[in-house]
C-alpha cells in the first residue's frame, strides 16, 4: 500500500472520529454559554490539552521544524518566543481575563466603557488576527496535500485548501466550544505522541548523542558551522542593521502577541473557576514546553537526515521539513514500509493540527461578530441566544470563506512567519487595550478605541510596505516593489505606536468612570460576580 493511501485512510478515520465528537457535541448545546464558553464545564487539565491543542498550529509544527531545518539555530527563535510568550499570557492576562469577562475579549473592554464603539473596534480586531493566522493555517494544509498526495499542482493545493475550510466550517457550525474543545484535546495527544515517537527515533539513530545530530546537521546542511550560529537567517551581512532590527521586532511580536490572541483568550472562559483557568495554563506551558523542545531535535533531524537541499525542492518555505523526517527515518530504522507508514501517521497528525486550530480561529472570530457586533453593536442587547447562536454560524461560512479565498493567494509563504505576522498584529491592537483595561484606572472609550485601531492599522500599514508584500522573490507580489519598510515583522513599531495610541487617546478625552474600574478590579483579582456578567 502506498503512504499516500495510508495516510488518506488514516487522516479520514480522524476526520470520522472527530465529526462523531462534534455532533455528539452539538446535542449538549443548548444556550450561548455551551456554543461559545463549552457550558464552562471543562477541568483544568482538559483546557490545558485544548490550550495545548489550540496553540501548537501547523506554524508550530510544520514551520518552526522547516524553519530549524533550513537556517539552523535562528529558527530556534521561534521556538523560545512561542514559548516564553506563555509566561506573559499566565502572569498577566489569564486569571483576570477568566474572571472578568464572559465570552469574548470585548466584554472586558467593554465592561467599563462605552460598549458599542470599543466592541465594534475589539470585533474588528479579532477577525484581522484570526483570518491572519487562519491564513498560515490554509497555506500548511495545501502543502501537505502536495506532500502526501503528490500534488503538484496550484490548483491541486488550491481545492485541497478549499476542503479543509469546509470541514472546519462544519466543526464550527455543529460543535460550537464544546466540539471544538474536544478536537483540540484528541489533537493535542495525537501530536504529542506523533512528536515524541519522531524524536525519539531521531536521537536513537544518533545513540542519543545530541552532538553527534547537531554536527551532522551542520554538515548536511551545506553552511557548515554557520548553521550552529546566529545570522543565517537574520542579521546577515547582506542584511546589515535592519537584519538585527528585525530579529528583535519579531521577538518582540511572538512574546507579546499570545496574551492578544483571541483564540486564546477566549479558551479562559471554558473552565468554571479561576483557579481551574490557571491550572489550565499551567498544563499548557507543560505540554507546549516539551513540545518546543521537541521541535529543535525535529528541525535540526530534518536537516540532517533529509537535507535542506530536498527539502526546499519539496516546498521552497521548508513546511513539510517534518513529516520528509518522518519517512526519511522510517526507512532508515524500519525500511520502506515503516518509512510510508510513520509518514502516512505524522501527515495525518499534521493535518488533524491544521483542523482543530483552524476550528478554534474560525469559533473566536465568528462568536466575536455574533456576541460583540451583532447583539451588542447592532441590536443593542435585545437579542436571543438563539439569534445570537444563528449569527454566528452563518458568520462561520463568511469567515471560512474569506480564509479560503487569502490561503489560495498566500501558497509559497511560511506558516511560522505567517503566524508571526497574526502575532505582531495581535500584540500591537489588542495586547495594548487589554493591559490599559485591566491595569490602568484612567483608562477610558477613546483610548481604546484608539490602542485597538492605532496598534492594528499601524501593523496592517507596515506588512503592506514591507518585504512581505512586494520586492523579494518570496513576497505576496514578486513582481511589483513598493517596500519602503524595510523590517519583515512590524512589531518593534506597531506595539509602541499602540501603547502610545492608547495612551494619548485616554488623555485627550475627560470620560472617566471610577465605579466601573473599582468594580472590575475586584471582580479580576477575586471573581467575585464574573457570573453576573454572563446574564446581561
Amino acid at each position: 500500500m502506498s503512504h499516500q493511501t495510508l495516510s488518506t485512510i488514516l487522516f479520514l478515520v480522524f476526520v470520522a472520529v472527530t465529526l462523531g465528537i462534534t455532533f455528539w457535541a452539538s446535542r449538549n448545546t443548548k444556550d450561548a454559554t455551551d456554543y461559545y464558553a463549552g457550558g464552562r464545564s471543562f477541568s483544568g487539565a482538559q483546557n490545558g490539552l485544548a490550550i495545548g491543542g489550540d496553540y501548537m498550529s501547523a506554524a508550530s509544527f510544520l514551520g518552526i521544524a522547516g524553519i530549524i531545518a533550513l537556517s539552523g539555530y535562528d529558527g530556534f527563535l521561534y521556538s523560545i518566543g512561542f514559548l516564553v510568550a506563555w509566561l506573559i499570557a499566565l502572569l498577566l492576562v489569564a486569571e483576570l481575563m477568566r474572571n472578568s469577562g464572559k465570552f469574548t475579549m470585548a466584554d472586558v473592554l467593554a465592561f467599563r466603557m462605552s460598549p458599542r464603539p470599543v466592541r465594534t473596534a475589539a470585533g474588528v480586531s479579532t477577525i484581522t488576527v484570526s483570518i491572519f493566522y487562519l491564513l498560515a493555517q490554509m497555506v500548511g494544509a495545501g502543502a501537505l496535500v502536495g506532500l502526501l498526495l503528490g500534488v503538484t499542482s496550484p490548483t491541486g493545493k488550491a481545492l485541497t485548501i478549499v476542503g479543509v475550510g469546509v470541514l472546519m466550517i462544519v466543526y464550527v457550525v455543529v460543535g460550537g466550544m464544546k466540539g471544538t474543545t474536544w478536537v483540540q484535546i484528541v489533537k493535542a495527544v495525537l501530536l504529542m505522541g506523533g512528536a515524541t515517537l519522531i524524536t525519539l527515533l531521531v536521537l536513537g539513530h544518533y545513540g542519543f548523542n545530541l552532538s553527534a545530530l547537531l554536527g551532522d546537521a551542520a554538515a548536511k546542511s551545506g553552511k557548515a558551522d554557520q548553521f550552529l550560529i546566529p545570522g543565517l537567517k537574520y542579521g546577515t551581512e547582506a542584511q546589515g542593521l535592519a537584519g538585527k532590527i528585525d530579529l528583535i521586532s519579531l521577538g518582540l511580536a511572538l512574546v507579546l502577541g499570545t496574551a492578544g490572541l483571541p483564540h486564546i483568550l477566549i479558551r479562559f472562559y471554558t473552565v468554571p473557576t479561576a483557579r481551574e483557568a490557571r491550572k489550565s495554563v499551567l498544563w499548557g506551558i507543560g505540554i507546549i514546553g516539551v513540545f518546543y523542545l521537541l521541535t529543535l531535535v525535529l528541525g535540526f533531524g530534518a536537516a540532517a537526515l533529509v537535507g535542506g537541499k530536498a527539502i526546499l525542492a519539496q516546498d521552497k518555505a521548508g513546511n513539510t521539513a517534518a513529516p520528509m523526517l518522518a519517512e526519511a527515518i522510517g526507512n532508515a530504522i524500519f525500511g520502506s514500509v515503516g518509512g510510508t507508514i510513520l509518514l502516512a501517521v505524522i501527515a495525518a497528525v499534521a493535518f488533524a493540527t491544521i483542523l482543530a486550530v483552524v476550528a478554534g480561529l474560525t469559533l473566536a472570530s465568528s462568536s466575536s461578530f455574533a456576541h460583540d457586533m451583532y447583539a451588542h453593536v447592532f441590536k443593542r442587547g435585545n437579542v436571543t441566544d438563539k439569534e445570537e447562536i444563528l449569527v454566528a454560524r452563518i458568520s462561520a461560512f463568511v469567515i471560512g470563506a474569506v480564509a479560503i479565498g487569502l490561503g489560495i493567494l498566500a501558497q509559497g509563504q511560511n506558516v511560522a512567519f505567517l503566524v508571526a505576522l497574526a502575532f505582531a498584529v495581535a500584540a500591537s491592537g489588542n495586547l495594548p487595550a487589554i493591559l490599559y483595561s485591566l491595569f490602568w484606572k484612567r483608562f477610558n472609550t477613546v483610548g481604546a478605541v484608539s490602542a485597538i485601531y492605532g496598534g492594528l492599522g499601524s501593523a496592517l500599514f507596515l506588512v503592506i510596505f514591507s518585504p512581505v508584500m512586494s520586492g523579494t522573490a518570496t513576497s505576496l507580489i514578486p513582481d511589483a516593489n513598493f517596500a519602503w519598510f524595510p523590517l519583515s515583522n512590524p512589531g518593534i513599531v506597531s506595539i509602541p505606536l499602540g501603547f502610545l495610541a492608547g495612551y494619548i487617546g485616554t488623555r485627550l478625552s475627560k470620560e472617566y468612570n471610577a465605579a466601573k474600574y473599582a468594580e472590575i478590579e475586584v471582580r479580576s483579582l477575586t471573581g467575585v460576580g464574573a457570573e453576573k456578567a454572563t446574564e446581561h
